[in-house]
């Protein structure tokens, strides 16, 4: 019997990611014509059409996404096999793939990596930054074998162990009015100057959370790709935004010309968890909980 390869199943499941067999072939480090060869081979093998194609896009049939979701299983079981080799050898030696959002990532890893360096130094760290919805999917595919992502969030069938929480401060103009405050509440902040990232990025809906503000709100003037670029607005006289507490002494708050406070909510700080996130079949929990320590310690 003549069975798909895993590197077909790769091809397929970023594929059906994307839609678009250009995209798809830049995330394979292939050329589109390679990819699309292996498309059209596994499709070959299994006798049967994947996607839908025309000349402006392509789309996956119905069984195409059955078939996907199995392959990214597969995939993600064929990584964990050579991770449990390596951490029947030793959990704290080899290579770990681990994917940050953009709003950890800057103030959460120069404070761990020295320390990961000189207590680990045999474990390889790669970093990967991304949304929290396209980690997930890394993960469960096999690509990256850890995600550091902000909570409350939907996991799925993943686990997580929570290692930090930190509360969310309010960015303004130093001339602005709330400046002259100590701590603001929401019900201070002024909806209509407030900045938020872009859909996709966790901490928006964990903003609008802290501010008791549904996820529909239009209220919003302004989005952001980055906090750095949220932090230069506030900057500019242009609103207000929230920041997570790991970004107050950071380089790219103590530089800005802005005033920082905290928030609090009916006599509560608004708070965003911290947690490691991996699947099931992953073994190497020794260095889980290795990592996990290590951030606890450095964030409290």
């Amino acid at each position: 019997m003549n069975l798909p390869t895993l590197r077909q199943l790769h091809y397929l499941t970023t594929l059906v990611e994307v839609n678009h067999f250009g995209q798809a072939a830049e995330r394979c480090f292939v050329t589109q014509s390679t990819l699309s060869a292996g498309i059209q081979d596994l499709e070959t093998i299994l006798g049967t059409s994947l996607f839908e194609r025309t000349n402006r896009k392509v789309m996956p049939t119905a069984l195409g996404l059955e078939i996907a979701s199995r392959a990214q299983h597969i995939l993600s079981l064929s990584a964990d096999l050579v991770d449990l080799a390596q951490s029947e050898r030793n959990p704290l030696v080899g290579r770990i793939r681990i994917g940050v959002i953009p709003s950890i990532s800057p103030f959460l890893l120069p404070k761990v990596l020295p320390t990961i360096r000189s207590t680990l130094p045999e474990l390889e760290v790669v970093l990967i930054e991304d949304q929290s919805e396209r980690l997930l999917s890394s993960l469960r595919s096999g690509e990256i074998d850890l995600a550091i992502l902000a909570f409350p969030f939907d996991i799925g069938d993943l686990n997580k162990q929570l290692f930090a929480e930190e509360q969310f401060w309010v960015a303004l103009p130093k001339k602005h009015p709330l400046a002259k405050k100590k701590q603001l509440t929401a019900t201070d902040l002024p909806l209509d100057d407030l900045l938020l990232l872009s859909e996709g990025h966790c901490m928006r809906e964990h903003a609008l959370s802290a501010c008791k503000l549904p996820s529909t709100s239009h209220r919003m003037s302004m989005q952001g790709t980055s906090l750095y670029t949220l932090i230069e607005m506030v900057a500019g006289g242009l609103g207000i935004t929230l920041i997570p507490e790991m970004a107050i002494n950071s380089d790219m708050v103590k530089h800005a010309d802005i005033s920082v406070r905290p928030l609090i909510s009916q006599g509560n700080k608004p708070m965003r968890s911290l947690g490691l996130v991996w699947r099931p079949s992953y073994r190497r929990v020794a260095t889980l909980k290795e990592l996990a320590q290590l951030f606890s310690k450095i964030l409290s």
